[in-house]
């Protein structure tokens, strides 16, 4: 008796260890990671907005950019602390004629998305 009571509460003990393992993996797997991107300007037109979104929806957020910042041809402007609850973030750029320009880049880290005049643009 004393031996199959000392066998239900290693099973016991198994089973609550393997629900800790994978609550503490599935919550770390949602947590939010936070990235920087540098977005350079080296096209001919202002960027007046960036946006951020995921990759798949258009869920927009609120301008990033300052109140009143535009980001002028030659300059740069740096996002900080962008948040992520994926693997990656769609960047979103609209220029002085109102057209959007995007990229994703991968969260966790640090990117640098270079605009120049190549770049493809929505206009619709």
């Amino acid at each position: 008796m004393k031996n199959s009571h000392s066998k239900r509460r290693l099973y016991r003990l198994a089973i609550l260890s393997l629900s800790l393992f994978a609550l503490a993996a599935l919550s770390s797997a949602r947590t939010p990671t936070a990235t920087s991107v540098n977005i350079v300007n080296n096209s001919n037109r202002e960027i007046r907005n960036v946006y951020i979104s995921h990759v798949n929806t258009e869920d927009w957020s609120g301008n990033q950019l300052s109140s009143g910042a535009v980001i002028a041809p030659g300059q740069s402007y740096s996002l900080s602390s962008v948040a992520c609850d994926q693997q990656q973030v769609k960047v979103i750029a609209e220029d002085q004629d109102g057209c959007f320009l995007t990229t994703v880049v991968n969260c966790g880290g640090s990117a640098t998305w270079t605009v120049t005049n190549d770049t493809a643009r929505d206009c619709d």
